[in-house]
């Protein structure tokens, strides 16, 4: 009965408050007290109990009221972090004022004229509850100074947060304010030896403190997106040299995320049997962690003292940013550190693969998300852990389910901005921060055999494989509203294809059903960028033919095979007849939806266990998203020299011709069209089921370049008014890196061609290991420099990252609902 006399007392507390038309004094206690002194509310009570209509109704008809409310709540948690909370009624109204706050805040942050209220002191309440003799500066704090500081410092009070060091049988309690925090850090890991042992009291009040901050920061929410790099004043205060916690509690944050385990002994059904509170607690130290890693304009002079800092940091240089989260994180360097940090999050990246005999048995975790977010941010502030990333084959462990999310994500048929495609953009970020590094190219080439169900095409091969094969089906079968990924996709694959040393059938014949695709005239001619993809693409196969040709037979097989598609393309017209026609092309292109369903049919075999992703459910709320940077505001491109070394290549355009001379073969380096005639009489056919050859340009397409071009069909169609002319078309036409691939068919097709004659070959594994033999030493244009497009940091992709962030964190906190209804700006909530 105590409990819902509580309730019944905290409810007539509240109605109180909304019925008052005259201020309430700061100093009637009697009436405050009533909202956190008598009551033991859980969280979700207090949601229920405290509406929403009746928090704007106090905020609009008695702002005097509802200021007090949240002045005399942080007033009770300043008080709280000053005792310690020895008593169990102290740490109940502490946990009361937290909920109370988490609740009220959101409706403080969306009505402009209020959100400056937390960054000004409270007149004439501002020494209620101070002794005569306290100092006037700790009064004159901003409300929302002493909030973060009273709550810096119950995240790391003895008995109610960490565990208390004090002696056995001792009486006097440990001081808060003299305590070193940095011995007190929640886990072991970086800077920090030891495990204190698991309390899911201290879990539980460290995850409700943790849910106050991020309501703290949610102030972002509530402005419309902007590409200044408008800093958030919350994070800016709680991350710099004031909180004297900053250290520990970053350390806290990070430790407790990569050491978490959620299989544990593997014990089936163990997560069905008993609450596991650290995951809730990981849950909120994630999105804790990755608001305020946020990044300012430029780095800083200010140093923190680091007098007692762990040992993993002692000797870091004093300079960086102001933002002391990301000063710390860029500077840790020690192998074993990033070794923890690259484990524990390969680790809960692969968690929801696990697949296992039991059906549900092993937990699987949600917050993949935001654990991609960490993962960029820390490969974008600290290079060293990225090389460190790149240097072994660990990487793929974290290669493989970016690429699962990516494969499951594009089933996401409801709006593009839908909460999953949101996801492939981030992991489509992370591959491309990857492959401007040599290294990541380098490592693909490791053979793929953890076959984690996937409806992809059964191949053997490698990790280059699978990304190629992934991101061909994004292409084919995914949103058709993904179409500005496209171009970064294609740039992860050209970035990576110098180092690519066998690429397998299945993956050489999706390129080419790729260039097929795009490289059709009403594609070409249908918007003002589509030419990108095609160049692209024939930068890939130049440099895996020019760098990789030796192990590259299957690629070059298929190019031989498809070489009506290099033949049209050094071909094409350009006349206003011929772009008319493949512009009116548009108006007859199929259903999507038939087209899936032969496409189903007619695909290789999907992997053992492998389901197609499945769309949202109905009723589900999805946050929406800014649009991406073009990808030429995405990157920035270097030359790989001699020595491997990159050297940055300024203002040069995409088509722009860095190779060795590639234009349009001359009639001198180029077989007539009638000699090199797409007939594949004399050539087996491919293993591949989808290869197929020798017919007119527009009926060559199989089910596959069919959904393309159905599925970029409508995206053009919904584009700007684009009229092309034949100069336009001239002017790229005359760029096409053609040279080396028509060397290379001049060479090779009459060779194949009459071995296929002469031998009556009708095996596809001869003409294969001929190729696997034969040489273009000298035969060949003189290899082109590398070129490779590395990621560089923008204001478009900050916007992008800090809207997809706050959506995803929105999203995710359901329980209680802390944003659910209020008026958002930065990004639209809708129901699918």
């Amino acid at each position: 009965m105590g409990n819902v006399d509580s309730k019944l007392n905290f409810r007539k507390a509240v109605i109180q408050l909304t019925t008052k038309t005259q201020p309430v004094e700061a100093t009637d206690h009697a009436f405050w007290d009533q909202f956190w002194a008598d009551t033991a509310t859980t969280v979700q009570d207090v949601f229920a109990l405290v509406p929403a209509a009746e928090i704007r109704a106090v905020r609009e008809e008695s702002p005097s009221n509802l200021a007090t409310l949240c002045y005399k709540a942080v007033e009770k948690l300043v008080q709280g972090a000053d005792s310690g909370c020895p008593s169990e009624k102290e740490r109940q109204i502490v946990l009361n004022c937290i909920r109370l706050l988490t609740r009220i805040l959101p409706y403080i942050f969306e009505d402009a004229d209020w959100r400056g209220f937390f960054w000004s002191t409270v007149p004439g309440a501002g020494r209620a509850g101070q002794d005569e003799g306290d100092d006037d500066d700790d009064g004159a704090r901003p409300l929302a100074e002493s909030l973060l500081l009273a709550v810096s410092d119950l995240l790391f009070c003895p008995d109610f947060t960490v565990q208390s060091h004090k002696r056995t049988g001792s009486d006097t309690a440990e001081d808060i304010q003299s305590i070193d925090s940095c011995e007190y850090i929640w886990e072991a890991g970086v800077g920090f030896a030891q495990s204190p042992p698991l309390n899911y009291t201290h879990d539980l009040n460290r995850t409700e403190l943790l849910k106050l901050l991020l309501t703290c920061f949610s102030e972002a929410m509530y402005l419309p997106p902007s590409a200044d790099n408008i800093l958030n004043p919350w994070v800016t205060f709680f991350c710099a040299t004031d909180n004297r916690h900053a250290l520990p509690l970053f350390t806290s944050l990070l430790n407790v995320v990569c050491a978490y385990d959620a299989v544990g002994y593997g014990i089936p059904y163990n997560h069905l049997m008993f609450s596991d509170y650290r995951e809730v607690l990981v849950e909120h130290a994630v999105q804790v962690l990755i608001v305020t890693l946020e990044h300012e304009a430029g780095p800083a002079a200010a140093q923190h003292s680091l007098d007692h800092s762990a040992s993993a940091m002692e000797d870091m240089e004093p300079v960086g940013p102001d933002n002391l989260f990301v000063n710390y994180l860029s500077r840790i360097h020690r192998e074993e550190d990033f070794s923890f940090i690259l484990k524990g999050l390969a680790r809960l990246m692969t968690n929801p693969l696990i697949q296992t005999y039991l059906p549900n048995s092993a937990k699987k975790i949600r917050f993949h998300q935001e654990l991609l977010v960490l993962f960029w941010k820390l490969c974008d502030f600290n290079k060293k852990f990225l090389f460190f990333v790149l240097k072994s084959s660990d990487v793929l462990d974290v290669l493989v389910p970016i690429l699962f999310y990516l494969n499951d994500a594009r089933a996401d048929q409801c709006e593009s901005h839908g909460a999953r495609v949101g996801l492939l953009h981030i992991g489509v970020f992370i591959l491309l921060l990857l492959s401007g590094e040599r290294n990541f190219g380098v490592r693909l080439n490791k053979p793929y055999s953890v076959r984690v169900p996937m409806d992809i095409p059964v191949f053997t091969g490698t990790h280059a494989d699978l990304l190629i094969v992934i991101f061909h089906k994004i292409i084919t079968s995914g949103h058709q509203r993904l179409q500005p990924l496209f171009d970064c996709l294609l740039t992860i694959v050209v970035n990576v294809s110098p180092y690519l040393k066998s690429l397998s059938m299945v993956a050489a014949n999706k390129l080419l059903h790729l260039l097929e695709a795009f490289s059709t005239n009403w594609f070409l001619f249908s918007a003002s960028q589509n030419h990108h993809l095609v160049f692209f693409l024939l930068e890939v196969f130049n440099n895996l033919i020019q760098y990789q040709f030796d192990g590259n037979c299957n690629l070059v097989y298929a190019i031989i095979r498809k070489r009506n598609i290099f033949h049209q393309l050094a071909n094409l017209s350009s006349d206003p007849a011929t772009i008319h026609k493949a512009l009116q092309m548009k108006k007859r292109k199929k259903t999507t939806t038939t087209i899936i369903s032969r496409i189903n049919s007619q695909e290789t075999i999907s992997m053992e266990g492998s389901r197609p992703a499945v769309p949202a459910e109905p009723g589900t709320l999805k946050a929406s998203l800014v649009a991406i940077p073009a990808i030429d505001k995405l990157t920035e491109k270097a030359q790989v020299s001699e020595d491997g070394t990159m050297v940055c290549l300024q203002h040069m355009t995409i088509d722009q011709n860095v190779h060795s001379p590639q234009h349009t073969p001359s009639p001198q380096h180029t077989p007539s069209p009638q000699s090199l005639a797409a007939d594949t009489s004399g050539i087996a056919g491919a293993s591949d089921t989808e290869s197929n050859s020798g017919r007119d340009n527009e009926e060559a397409f199989q089910p596959e370049s069919e959904l393309v071009r159905s599925r970029l069909s409508s995206v053009s169609s919904s584009a700007v008014y684009w009229n092309p002319t034949p100069d336009w078309v001239l002017s790229w036409k005359s760029k096409l890196p053609l040279q080396t691939i028509m060397r290379l068919l001049q060479v090779l097709v009459p060779q194949v061609e009459k071995i296929c004659i002469d031998k009556g070959l009708t095996d596809e594994s001869e003409i294969l290991k001929f190729l696997q033999h034969g040489t273009l030493v000298g035969l060949l244009p003189v290899p082109h420099p590398i070129l490779i497009r590395k990621y560089q940091a923008n204001a478009g992709t900050a916007m992008w990252f800090r809207t997809y962030m706050w959506g995803v964190i929105y999203l995710r906190n359901v329980d209680p609902p802390i944003w659910y209804d209020t008026d958002v700006r930065l990004f639209e909530i809708q129901r699918i």
